[in-house]
């Protein structure tokens, strides 16, 4: 078993050097659609401030609810209020929203398609708190669920787009949640979130790069580093895991680049999946290098230190990159 590496740095900030933040946008974004729907409402389990609902409950007191730390009665609340018109957000962590309230959810919210919208905080590897918090297989304990949309945000431009986009939607959502400073980094390209559609974020020739959640932002600042070794890097932000967009991954895989996935997530039942099975699906035998977690439970430790020793890092990606290439 890994030790542990010690440093206070656990819950870290996953912006690069260099890349802006945004503060809270979840809970700016819901208070923004808040003022304007009167429907909406607030509910977490005992986490509002490390959810950036407490942004939402400062503005909307009476909207606001406080579950305790009780994961499946928030859910099976929140389905009751969506139940009589009411649009829910529910925040808690992502360990908690999918080992162990996936019954409520799936039972109360998706079978009778119910628009209950699970916000979680701290998917993958976004915490040095160890496997009680790293939400490291929260996709795949999902992606089977009928009806649920699955979102992996990139930055705060994702997840200002994802809150309104989530609301209009019939069935329940689960977006992973980037919380604190959260970096912004798709507005410096020709981008717009589009629920259930996978975007080409940065056009490239030599390799491409289908990526999800925080690694759309390593892929691209890696794909910068790897310019300067003549690499011309093409991004295909998949910011919606469920439903898939397989014509738009599979028609950018099935060229004669190198093709990698990037995502915060274990390999196993994530993007790297998904991309495999679209393409297998259509008879395609075109190798795609998988960039994620093992298949195995995390250290804890310094969260800068984890994602080099997981391969989650810019330069990690880049070294990645170069020897795919040989």
């Amino acid at each position: 078993m890994s030790q542990p590496l010690r440093s206070a740095a656990m819950i870290a900030s996953i912006a690069d050097a260099g890349v802006p933040t945004t503060s809270a946008p979840f809970g700016h974004a819901l208070s923004a659609l808040a003022a304007s729907d009167p429907r909406v409402v607030g509910l977490t389990a005992d986490l509002a401030k490390y959810t950036d609902l407490h942004v939402f409950a400062a503005e909307f007191g009476d909207r606001f609810f406080e579950m305790g730390m009780a994961e499946q009665v928030m859910m099976g609340a929140a389905a009751g209020m969506a139940a009589v018109g009411l649009v829910p957000f529910a925040t808690t962590y992502s360990v908690f929203a999918t080992r162990r309230a996936y019954d409520f959810l799936c039972l109360d919210a998706a079978e009778p398609e119910l628009n209950v919208n699970v916000v979680a905080a701290l998917p993958g590897l976004t915490t040095g708190y160890g496997p009680s918090h790293q939400a490291t297989e929260d996709i795949a304990i999902l992606r089977g669920m009928p009806g649920l949309t699955i979102f992996d945000p990139a930055d705060a431009v994702d997840v200002e787009a994802i809150v309104p986009a989530a609301a209009a939607i019939k069935g329940p959502t689960y977006t992973r949640l980037l919380r604190g400073q959260v970096p912004r980094i798709l507005d410096r390209y020709d981008y717009t979130f589009e629920a259930g559609k996978a975007k080409v974020v940065r056009p490239g020739n030599d390799v491409v790069i289908m990526s999800s959640g925080l690694m759309t932002m390593r892929a691209l600042l890696a794909a910068e580093k790897l310019a300067e070794h003549h690499v011309d890097v093409s991004v295909v932000h998949c910011a919606t895991i469920k439903p898939f967009d397989a014509e738009t991954v599979v028609a950018e895989v099935n060229t004669g680049r190198l093709a990698l996935t990037a995502e915060n997530h274990t390999v196993v039942g994530g993007l790297f999946e998904s991309v495999a099975s679209a393409l297998i699906a259509r008879g395609i035998g075109k190798k795609v290098a998988p960039i994620g977690l093992p298949d195995e439970f995390i250290a804890a430790g310094a969260l800068p230190t984890l994602h080099n020793r997981y391969g989650l890092s810019t330069d990690a990606v880049v070294a990645r990159v170069l020897a795919e290439l040989g």
